[in-house]
């Protein structure tokens, strides 16, 4: 596992429930709505850095002197809104910055992370040759029958926290030299953008919710909203790789820079 340094936080973090003061009670206003509004000012004057603890329920409710009802209701309203995030049976955290990915382009997952200001870091889970027989799985993936891929997992990570999921497929046919690369220091992705031309590219995108497997390999609640992305790419009309790609749909977003043009399937007028 490879590792980029980027600058050290040596921010306190809440770690207790000292580090809430309670503010005079607004006249009128409900005790779930002003511990909403004492997390995210601490939040968004960068009091609390992202990855930092929230303190748990239990403290929320010795300092609000209210019942758990109306923290949970707190707490989830600002996991709705994206300010913090949910961890299974660790806590409530501060929610990491979210990695703006244009849709139309073929994005280094390194390069994105440290775009976040975040540390670096991936751990190759899986590595196997097959051979695809099955001729509707050889459709699928857009290779002729008997080709054999090198089989990818990788799990990417920012700042230790799971960051993207990565299933790759990579014919041998068109890129044999990548059967002896190991991925010690760079990740798959990375070395295809290094090494690989690529002429045309396919993404399909779509929202999938986390059943209890991947919730634990993501580090996110079963039921969590993700992002998954189904991308191939070719090289003169021969398949280069096929990935899936999944995201947290709370640390991820896409952006899609267009101009006033008609754009490919769109109604233009005609030409006179």
């Amino acid at each position: 596992m490879k590792h980029d340094n980027s600058p050290v936080n040596t921010t306190p973090q809440p770690d207790s429930k000292s580090d809430i003061v309670k503010r005079s009670r607004v006249k009128g206003m409900p005790i779930h709505q002003e511990i909403q509004s004492d997390i995210k000012n601490k939040i968004l004057s960068n009091e609390w850095n992202p990855g930092a603890r929230v303190p748990t329920e239990q403290e929320l409710m010795e300092i609000y002197q209210c019942s758990r009802m109306t923290v949970n209701k707190a707490l989830s309203t600002l996991v709705a809104s994206g300010m913090v995030v949910r961890k299974r049976r660790k806590g409530t955290f501060v929610a990491m910055p979210r990695a703006d990915e244009p849709l139309l382009a073929i994005q280094d997952i390194r390069a994105e992370v440290l775009a976040t200001d975040s540390m670096y870091s991936f751990t190759l889970l899986y590595r196997d040759i097959r051979t695809i027989t099955d001729t509707v799985e050889a459709s699928h993936i857009g290779v002729p029958v008997n080709a054999k891929m090198l089989c990818l997992d990788v799990m990417h990570y920012a700042d230790n926290l799971p960051f993207a999921l990565e299933s790759r497929q990579i014919n041998l046919a068109v890129v044999p030299d990548v059967a002896n690369e190991e991925f010690t220091d760079i990740p798959p992705g990375s070395w295809l953008l290094n090494n690989v031309p690529w002429s045309e590219g396919e993404h399909s995108l779509r929202a999938i919710t986390a059943d209890d497997v991947l919730a634990k390999q993501l580090s996110v609640s079963p039921g969590t909203a993700c992002i998954s992305i189904a991308r191939r790419t070719w090289l003169s009309g021969e398949l280069i790789t096929f990935v899936r790609l999944i995201y947290p749909g709370e640390r991820h977003r896409f952006l899609v820079r267009f101009g006033p043009g008609p754009a490919a399937g769109q109604w233009a007028p005609p030409k006179r």
